[in-house]
Order: C-alpha cells, then structure tokens, then sequence
C-alpha cells in the first residue's frame, strides 16, 4: 500500500479513521514534502529572470536540494506506516507468563526503536528544508515572498509533530539512557530550527506589509 498515490481526498479520509497508518508521523512528512515544495516554487519562479541572474546558479542549487528533500519526505511517510506497524502489533502481544513478558518486552525495545527512527528522520530532513526555505526567501524572485513564508510554516509545523512522535516512543522505552539521548537531539532540533522558521516567516510577513 502506497499512501503517496491516495488522492488528496482519500489521504485525508483515511487519516481520519481509526486505521493504525497514516498517522501523525506520515501526516508530517507529508506537510514538510508541501513545504519543501512552496520553497522550491520560489526557485522556479526564479530561474531564468534576468533581475536575478547574479544568484541564479544558487537558486539552481538551491532547487537541486529541495527536489531530493521532497522525495525523502514522500519516502518518509511510507516508511511511517511501515514501522508503526509491527509497533502497533507489538503492544497487543501476550504477557501472561514470566517468558511472555520478557519476549514482548525484547520485541518492543526493537520496534520503538525502529518506530521512533522514522520520526527523527523527518525532523532532520525538516530543518534542512527550513535552511533551504531561508535562502529562497533571501534570495528568490519576490512575487513568489508568500510561498516561502508559507514553506517555512510548514515545516516548523512538520518538525514539531514529528516531534511528539519521537517522545511518545522514547517514553515508552525501558534503555532510558538511549531515549534521553534521542530526546536530547529533537529538543535541540527544536530550540534552533523553530526560532529559525519563525525568523523567516516574521521576515517574509514585514517585507510584504512594506
């Protein structure tokens, strides 16, 4: 089952319902894919205008990194569902005996693991998106201003829900050493790149009130 090929429509259907997948961790991949994408519309629109040719070789770069960004996002919100999975499944395992309950225990220190990676993943591909949206907002064609605001928006939005996915499966981890460092890691994510995002979009929001 592929999410990315739902139509907008059913996405959002089955986003709705009681199903494990999609969940908040797929959704937020997808909002940094739409993000990522607002920004790179900035570069398209940049491309090729004589006003901007002395960054034109940076916004072509700039485009190369964003297109590659949007593919890990869409790849992202399947590889949610893929590990949410066995997560989901895992919890419903047996523990009636001192053996069950040493097996379920083994089985999910590997899938919160595996289920919080994902997540993590989407935050780092979330900040890079926002260092990408901060220089197309810089330096890209300003009739395309809003996109970028809007871009960075989602993507501080993205990063922060794919947060709360990291913490409810740190929470639940018995190797506390190993999630306080996970936790350590998205917390600085956080601290740097939402002050970030809501640099640029304060920026893009004053330069289109001037």
């Amino acid at each position: 089952m592929s999410f990315t090929t739902y139509t907008c429509e059913d996405f959002v259907e089955v986003l709705a319902t009681k199903a494990p997948v999609p969940g908040g961790g797929g959704a937020s991949a997808l909002v940094g894919a739409i993000g990522t994408a607002l920004g790179n519309m900035v570069g398209s629109l940049t491309v090729g205008k004589k006003k901007y040719a002395d960054v034109e070789a940076d916004i072509i770069a700039l485009k190369e990194k964003a297109d590659t960004l949007q593919k890990d996002f869409l790849r992202l919100v399947e590889e949610d569902a893929q590990v949410f999975e066995p997560l989901s499944k895992a919890y419903s395992l047996p523990k009636e005996t001192e053996e069950e309950k040493a097996e379920k225990a083994r089985v999910m220190e590997i899938v919160l693991k595996d289920a919080c990676s994902v997540p993590m993943e989407i935050m780092r591909k979330c900040c890079e998106a926002i260092d990408i949206i901060e220089e197309f907002a810089a330096k890209g064609s300003v009739i395309a201003l809003s996109d970028a605001g809007v871009g960075a928006a989602f993507c501080r939005a993205a990063l922060l829900g794919a947060s709360l996915n990291v913490f409810i499966n740190t929470k639940a981890m018995a190797n506390r050493q190993y999630a306080e460092e996970i936790n350590q890691e998205a917390e600085e994510m956080i601290r740097v790149y939402v002050v970030k995002a809501d640099k640029v979009f304060e920026s893009v929001n004053e330069r289109l009130k001037k």
